[in-house]
């Protein structure tokens, strides 16, 4: 069961980043945003120009450190692991 969970959250992740990377829609969004989430000028406009889809841009390693796991926590998504181990609680 946990190396399920691993694997939904992973793909969750994904999912994410995905869908945030199809909101900035367009190139100056994206490399502003990047910038905005600390990453150096060339990368930002590596990859804010780039013309793969949205999902394989997603698994990028850039995008990967503007928007860790961390902020994902931030933003209020929770961390499925945990659920698990505790128990799923109402808050």
């Amino acid at each position: 069961m946990k190396t399920f969970i691993k694997d939904i959250q992973q793909w969750l992740h994904h999912r994410l980043r995905q869908l945030i990377w199809k909101r900035w829609k367009l190139v100056r969004t994206k490399y502003r945003m990047l910038r905005k989430y600390g990453i150096n000028h060339d990368d930002a406009m590596k990859l804010a120009n780039t013309r793969k889809g949205y999902w394989r841009a997603s698994l990028n390693d850039i995008i990967h450190r503007a928007i860790p796991k961390e902020r994902l926590t931030k933003w209020g998504l929770k961390d499925l692991s945990t659920l698990y181990e505790f128990g799923y609680s109402r808050d």
